[in-house]
């Protein structure tokens, strides 16, 4: 029994530390379900502009966010803005509202829901303590550049979406996430971190439709489940944001475990010592 409770304890304090990294998505996603219930004196998509700014500045001001987080989470902007702009032009989805801050079609806003997503990495990285063992900067690297890459010219060249997925589990075969909760210390494979991240993703992505953040071909006229093949989509996508976090953690010696940490790191408790 006392080995079930403590279980239970430490699932709870993992969960309530994922939690608390989804502070900046929670925000942004209240302020959007928040946007479809009130009348706004201005076009909805250039109020959540404004939002996204204001809640980034509150988060920096209250050190919620450091200044080196914040730049990491505006490259995120501007990397998902990029990725908009061609997949919108395409036809993927749309963003069908009216703004004045809109180019190409796309709201500048779209940019804060990849933001989200390296807030929600340089976050959890911090709550967890989080170090990678094994792992391969350049390989990975190379891969995930790939996979943003086909998720563009797959509409004029071959889907090598499958074969990418191969080579990441081949890159980070034996890479494995070590994380701390309650004090004590656990790992897991790095490509199985993409694959739940992607899930929890893809049920963003179903909160996100159903509010009208933006509109996939065959939701315009009635709401619809985002199709699941979504999620395979989202956990290879999830290696850039990946990748650019680690590489920043990289330069501030925050990626690899330290000496100190390598004895912790093969610590089967299953409860504290009493």
């Amino acid at each position: 029994m006392r080995s079930v409770r403590f279980g239970v304890l430490q699932l709870l304090r993992f969960a309530w530390l994922e939690a608390r990294s989804c502070a900046f998505a929670v925000t942004l996603f209240a302020g959007l379900a928040a946007s479809t219930l009130v009348d706004l004196p201005i076009p909805r998509y250039d109020a959540l502009l404004l939002y996204g700014l204001l809640v980034s500045l509150l988060f920096w001001l209250t050190g919620l966010e450091t200044t080196g987080e914040i730049a990491v989470i505006g490259v995120f902007h501007l990397i998902g803005l990029a990725f908009e702009l061609v997949k919108v032009h395409l036809g993927s989805w749309a963003y069908p509202e009216p703004a004045l801050t809109k180019l190409g079609g796309v709201p500048l806003y779209s940019g804060f829901l990849y933001a989200a997503v390296g807030s929600y990495v340089c976050w959890g990285w911090r709550l967890f303590d989080l170090r990678v063992s094994n792992y391969r900067p350049l390989a990975i690297g190379l891969v995930s550049a790939g996979i943003y890459a086909n998720f563009i010219t797959h509409h004029w060249l071959p889907d090598l979406r499958w074969l990418l997925a191969a080579a990441l589990l081949v890159v980070t075969w034996g890479a494995h996430v070590h994380f701390t909760v309650g004090g004590h210390r656990y790992r897991m494979p790095l490509a199985l971190s993409f694959v739940l991240i992607g899930f929890f993703l893809w049920v963003a992505e179903n909160v996100a439709t159903y509010f009208g953040a933006w509109r996939y071909p065959y939701q315009l006229e009635v709401w619809r489940l985002v199709h699941p093949s979504k999620f395979g989509a989202w956990a290879l996508l999830v290696s850039v944001s990946f990748v650019l976090v680690a590489g920043w953690k990289s330069r501030h010696g925050q990626l690899r475990p330290t000496t100190v940490d390598a004895p912790k790191m093969d610590r089967r408790d299953p409860l504290p010592q009493t």
